[in-house]
């Protein structure tokens, strides 16, 4: 037998080939924060903007543009454009609520500081399903959800739309994660077919 993967949900997964520098980590874990549901995340939600995380967001530009070449293959000149980024900042014993990005097209998350052995990012499958059997032996077809390992400098690139959450922190470390959004700029459509748009 030959199964095909069609209109799969692509999941980029990347690491920086480096350590976060003393300088990126002070002004990550310098940020004032808010409260959020299970866990608190930045006040300032655009933290790729600034000079001290300058070499990060070249990282994260890099993969972004790497990520859309190769899952949408644009034929005009279109590109992602980061719209909001942030970080949150996970105690033991707290979450990260179960939640999509609205207003966005690809978001990712990359990990200045989380723990190999305990922390992981889990994706959903939403939606209605007509059948629904036992299962003997859990595979990305017939999983309602999936986890992957988070670990500082590992990043996960994906849709917008797909939904994931993190479990409760567990042991004695502090996990922090730098999230993102992005909406795509530039042209689409054909403007012969009535179809043309640029942002």
């Amino acid at each position: 037998m030959n199964i095909f993967n069609l209109f799969p949900t692509a999941l980029g997964l990347y690491d920086l080939d480096r350590d976060f520098t003393e300088k990126e980590m002070k002004f990550i874990k310098g940020q004032e924060t808010r409260s959020n549901m299970g866990n608190t995340t930045s006040v300032d939600n655009n933290l790729l903007d600034r000079k001290e995380l300058k070499d990060l967001r070249k990282f994260v530009d890099d993969a972004l543009a790497e990520y859309f070449k190769a899952v949408y293959a644009p034929k005009l000149n279109t590109k992602l454009r980061i719209t909001q980024s942030w970080c949150n900042y996970t105690e033991p014993g707290q979450f990260h609520h179960k939640h999509a990005h609205p207003n966005s097209f690809i978001s990712g998350v990359l990990y200045p500081q989380a723990n190999k052995e305990t922390d992981k990012i889990y994706f959903y499958k939403d939606g209605w399903q007509q059948l629904k059997t036992p299962t003997e032996e859990f595979n990305p077809y017939n999983s309602d959800s999936w986890w992957m390992e988070a670990y500082t400098g590992r990043m996960f690139i994906f849709p917008s739309n797909l939904t994931h959450m993190v479990e409760t922190v567990q042991g004695t470390d502090q996990r922090i994660s730098l999230s993102f959004n992005t909406f795509p700029v530039g042209e689409f459509g054909d403007a012969q077919s009535l179809t043309g748009l640029t942002l």
